[in-house]
């Protein structure tokens, strides 16, 4: 199906022209969500040992409180894109604002596992949607030149969210209870969703649709097999067995009708054009690292201050502080910078130089390294992993007319997500290698060979030896899980390198035909 089929649209805009104080309402409206939306995946990190005591729950579901929400975020990530483009998309944000609120007052009320996980999912059906369309919303009412000033704010958001919960939580476990990790985070939605009511004005949307149906179902179980396989691959069966092929076999299947659906269907949920742009493909393999450190941050550092150190969950959460401060600085510098100069690709090879040269310094970290050096890296690599984050998003959206901004926007989130989530995954299965090994050698070379190591990651009545022994073991294996993350770091500033620079536009949408 050739472009010129496509049927006659009217993109949606700012009613009109907004001033700054009108976009910093709107943008205050959007990081509310997007921070709660983002802190939604994290904050239970170290409240799950207490929610999955209080609900009678099994190791498996301690797993699934955080898969089910993260499958649910991934898959629906891009049709919430594409439906921000043939609908309006104030109301399809509104939607799942109360998609998400909805999901949270549900997990935070449930009376035993299996109604908290549907609630998880649920939330996670709300969150792909805030994530895909504050970037829509974003490029519907600010020109790409501009939008660098602004998208420091949706950077900071999902940074200060992801490495900020489990601080958050474990206050909220230590003072309120459990539950409060889901209520404490209404108000917030609740406040963004009055903030876009009242000051997010957009032309309404003439446009004939079509719904992609087909696309979206073939995208779904393309996007959601993988994430289910490596959820138990390594556990329930082995990386390489009959299991695992069977559902990388049905991933293909499902990658290759939705190609076919794609190609033909007037209104595809991923258009062809957008997919296949240059700048999009890159932008994509950038972000893969990105997300990994992104959603990674938390897991790891949680478990290298927490049980390699020995440190409370509030105390580790304060400790990753330094990240937090490197990607608001990063993020809010770049942004600023990027608008008053109009160029970005110099500040994406900055970032790209920053994060691997982060990671590779933290692949360093060994049970003896001092805690001001180990933050000193984080906020190399959070300085890195700012000016990347948004910056990526605003090259793509630069490419595309106003439109496909949606669908642009929700593509790099998706696979950042969808990679981020399985590199997670990954270098989870490689840390728990490493730390089974170095346990044996450390237990050998300590004359206690005997001795059992701990039954996952509860220390609790471990001997003061095996204890020392298992602690050190963590701590230098951490860094192994960084160093390989470091060498997807050099991916990304390779990547980076080849994208083409294009001048920001000045204007929301394209002077000159469509993306």
């Amino acid at each position: 199906m050739t472009e010129t089929s496509d049927p006659p649209l009217a993109a949606p805009r700012a009613a009109v022209p907004l001033t700054h104080r009108q976009i910093v309402e709107v943008v205050l409206g959007l990081v509310a969500m997007l921070f709660t939306a983002m802190v939604s995946s994290t904050i239970v990190s170290t409240a799950l040992p207490t929610i999955i005591g209080a609900l009678g729950g099994s190791q498996r579901a301690y797993t699934w409180v955080f898969t089910a929400s993260l499958l649910a975020m991934t898959v629906t990530t891009p049709l919430w894109g594409k439906l921000s483009d043939l609908y309006d998309k104030k109301r399809m944000l509104q939607l799942a604002g109360a998609v998400f609120l909805l999901g949270s007052l549900w997990a935070g009320l449930a009376r035993g596992v299996p109604e908290l996980l549907a609630a998880r999912a649920l939330q996670g059906l709300g969150v792909g949607g805030l994530v895909a369309l504050t970037q829509s919303v974003m490029g519907a009412i600010i020109s790409p030149r501009e939008r660098g000033r602004y998208n420091g704010y949706l950077a900071s958001a999902m940074a200060v969210s992801t490495i900020s919960g489990p601080l958050i939580g474990g206050l909220l476990v230590d003072t309120a209870g459990w539950r409060w990790c889901f209520f404490a985070i209404v108000p917030f939605s609740v406040a963004g969703l009055v903030l876009i009511q009242r000051f997010l004005k957009l032309e309404p949307l003439r446009r004939e649709t079509r719904i992609d149906g087909w696309g979206a179902l073939f995208i779904s179980i393309a996007a959601g097999l993988p994430l289910v396989w490596v959820s138990f691959a390594g556990r329930d069966f082995p990386w390489v067995s009959g299991a695992s092929a069977l559902f990388l076999a049905g991933t293909l299947a499902a990658l290759v009708l939705s190609v076919l659906v794609e190609r033909r269907h007037p209104e595809p949920v991923v258009p062809p054009r957008v997919i296949l742009e240059r700048t999009t493909v890159l932008a994509v393999v950038a972000s893969v690292s990105v997300g990994i450190t992104q959603f990674g941050g938390s897991v790891f550092l949680s478990q290298y201050f927490q049980i390699a150190r020995g440190f409370s969950p509030t105390a580790a959460g304060l400790l990753m502080l330094p990240a937090i401060a490197g990607n608001l600085v990063g993020s809010t510098v770049s942004g600023r910078l990027i608008t008053r100069t109009g160029v970005w690709k110099r500040y994406l090879l900055v970032g790209a130089v920053l994060l691997t040269a982060g990671l590779g310094l933290m692949g360093t970290l060994d049970h003896t390294t001092p805690v001001w050096l180990a933050g000193a890296y984080m906020a190399l690599m959070g300085l890195g992993t700012g000016a990347l984050l948004q910056n990526l998003v605003l090259a793509v959206q630069n490419t595309v007319d106003l439109p496909d901004v949606g669908t642009a926007s929700a593509v790099v989130a998706f696979f950042r997500s969808l990679g981020g989530t399985m590199g997670i995954t990954a270098l989870g299965a490689l840390l728990a290698v490493q730390v089974a090994d170095r346990v044996r050698e450390g237990l050998a070379a300590a004359g206690l060979a005997g001795q059992a190591g701990p039954d996952g990651l509860d220390l609790s009545g471990l001997p003061g030896p095996v204890l020392h022994v298992v602690r050190d073991a963590h701590a230098d294996a951490i860094g192994v899980v960084f160093l390989a993350t470091a060498a997807l770091g050099l991916v990304t500033l390779l990547a980076v390198c080849l994208i083409p620079e294009r001048e920001l536009r000045t204007t929301v949408a394209r002077t000159t035909g469509r993306g």
